[in-house]
């Protein structure tokens, strides 16, 4: 029986396949061991965990975070283009142009895109002023994006473009033009290369200069191409034009005749200042050193520094007037009363103070004539210090000028509770507090407004300004007497004398504060005053800083430029000359008086 099933098993190996191994499938381990349940239950888990994963994430997806997504999916081709707004003009009382924007190229890169053989880097850096090296470098800092020129010339952009190298883009951006150049650039100030302001009136006008940008939200294809619209576009608003009170030519003329003094003297530095006294407007406020806005590489602190706002000194002599007024003013002196200075000095608490030449009796108007510091102590020791300090507040010293500008500086006005007789004495003619240019000229406005100290704008107002009392019209016309006799035949500046106009002013010329004391051979020389007399219509201030060409008395230095400053001023204000010409041109050549300081 086990034979015949041998054989059966044979024949039937051989029926089918011949060449096919003899395997045992029913005695297989395989179908022998049962598959036990669990397993198959828990694959069927795997799946039905698998979909409700699908599920639940298909739910997030489509149902909890759709914005997201969708947000994430138009990203992908929706754009939003951004719509710059043009930055405001500022431009003078005549709407002459002092600063705007104008297109400008700037071209810029993708690294990683740049195709660009060694010898078109070289002409790719040759033309946007660089190295080879700096251009490799800035390639080589960002994959994704680099600026390789700002606001560069038009002529260079279209080169840059006609080389025609991948990766290397253009977009347009604006750049600010200065056209009255270093004459304004301490007004104007200037912007940095995104169009915000960082001096000047750039600086304190930011905001309504600026304005503010639009925005247009697009469909790109793939290539970038703007293809439809989407949404609304939201319009920029351009910034708003600042109209000052500047004059461009007065300003103009100013800073040129500035700039010779201060060249002629060998000087350090010199501001200017005019203001028109109707208006309370700032005409001009010239410095030199100066800065051209547009190209300002290599620069220094010297130059960009606003010295008619930011420094401050002892303003001397020029401090005599108000002393003579606020003395009149109280009742204690007159014009006409006589002080003895004689012998040309006194001591007050072991102190000596001295004039320059001993001038024996001289009235109060002939003190501030001939600039006597005896005279004008004698004055301000009968006066209390309360007294004194209120006047000097009350011309605004020791306070910020109410201007809109950045950098103004308050000066130095110590309480009178603490001053020392000396310190009274030697405050009566100008040592001992400090102010800028500006505040000296603000003050002077009390003798050209019939007594008021008045405001004072650099922004275009046109209409005639109220001011503050400080002394009755009588004393203030008293006054300005005094500053016209200062100014003429026998005083400390004939040569402030201006063909066609009357003038007055005072000079004032100190030692520079060196540390705790002052410098033996480094001056300070400045004028102040005011024309016509007869209805004054400009206060003009002027500051000469280290004059070292033999001369430094203020009458000598800037008094001239005083002179010149006031006959342009009042002639493109278009002020009629209030007298003769032939005897103001033999006045200029009178000796000056030497100056007490």
């Amino acid at each position: 029986m086990s034979g015949w099933r041998d054989k059966a098993s044979a024949g039937l190996g051989r029926a089918t396949s011949p060449n096919a191994r003899s395997v045992r499938y029913a005695t297989s381990p395989l179908l022998a061991s049962k598959t036990p349940p669990w397993r198959s239950r828990f694959l069927l888990a795997l799946m039905g965990a698998g979909f409700l994963l699908l599920i639940g994430r298909a739910v997030y997806v489509q149902l909890v975070e759709v914005e997201f997504y969708l947000q994430k999916g138009e990203n992908r081709y929706a754009r939003t283009l951004e719509l710059p707004s043009s930055r405001g003009r500022i431009v003078d009382r005549r709407g002459e142009l002092l600063a705007s924007s104008v297109e400008a190229p700037t071209v810029w890169a993708i690294p990683r895109d740049v195709k660009a053989e060694p010898g078109e880097r070289r002409e790719l850096a040759r033309l946007l002023g660089m190295s080879a090296a700096e251009l490799d470098k800035r390639l080589g800092d960002n994959p994704n994006f680099v600026y390789l020129g700002r606001q560069v010339d038009p002529s260079v952009a279209q080169q840059v473009k006609a080389m025609g190298l991948k990766g290397v883009h253009q977009l347009t951006e604006y750049k600010r033009r200065y056209p009255a150049g270093e004459a304004a650039a301490h007004v104007v100030g200037f912007t940095s290369v995104e169009e915000r302001g960082q001096e000047g009136i750039e600086l304190a006008f930011q905001k309504e200069l600026s304005g503010r940008d639009g925005s247009r939200r697009v469909i790109k294809d793939r290539l970038g191409r703007v293809v439809e619209d989407i949404g609304e576009s939201v319009p920029p608003v351009d910034g708003r034009d600042i109209e000052l009170s500047i004059d461009a030519k007065v300003q103009f003329f100013a800073y040129q005749r500035l700039r010779d003094a201060v060249v002629a003297n060998k000087a350090k530095a010199g501001s200017a200042v005019v203001l028109d006294v109707q208006t309370g407007e700032v005409l001009a406020l010239a410095n030199y050193p100066s800065f051209t806005p547009g190209d300002r590489r290599n620069l220094s602190g010297a130059q960009l520094r606003n010295r008619a706002l930011t420094d401050t000194f002892e303003p001397g002599s020029t401090m005599k007037p108000f002393v003579a007024a606020l003395a009149i003013e109280s009742g204690r002196v007159k014009p006409s009363t006589v002080i003895d200075t004689a012998p040309g000095r006194m001591q007050i608490t072991g102190v000596t103070i001295s004039d320059a030449h001993p001038h024996g009796l001289l009235s109060v108007e002939e003190v501030i004539q001939k600039s006597s510091n005896v005279g004008t102590v004698k004055m301000a020791m009968q006066l209390p210090p309360r007294e004194m300090w209120e006047m000097f507040s009350a011309i605004g010293l020791g306070r910020k000028p109410q201007l809109e500008f950045p950098g103004a500086v308050t000066g130095r006005l110590r309480p009178y509770k603490s001053w020392r007789p000396i310190e009274q004495a030697t405050m009566s003619y100008g040592y001992g507090l400090s102010v800028s240019l500006f505040q000296l000229a603000h003050a002077y406005t009390v003798f050209a407004r019939d007594g008021e100290l008045i405001p004072v704008s650099l922004t275009k107002s046109d209409q005639p300004t109220g001011g503050t009392r400080v002394f009755s019209p009588e004393t203030a016309k008293s006054v300005r007497h005094m500053l016209q006799m200062a100014a003429g035949t026998g005083g400390t500046a004939p040569r402030a004398q201006a063909i066609g106009y009357s003038v007055g002013g005072k000079t004032g010329t100190a030692h520079k504060q060196e540390g705790k004391g002052y410098a033996e051979k480094k001056y300070r020389a400045w004028f102040v005053g005011l024309a016509p007399v007869s209805h004054p219509r400009i206060v003009v201030a002027v500051m000469i800083d280290e004059p070292s060409a033999g001369v430094y008395y203020g009458g000598d230095v800037a008094a001239p430029v005083f002179s010149e400053v006031v006959q342009q001023s009042l002639r493109t204000l278009g002020v009629a000359p209030d007298i003769e010409v032939k005897p103001q041109i033999v006045a200029r050549h009178i000796e000056a008086v030497e100056e007490s300081f």
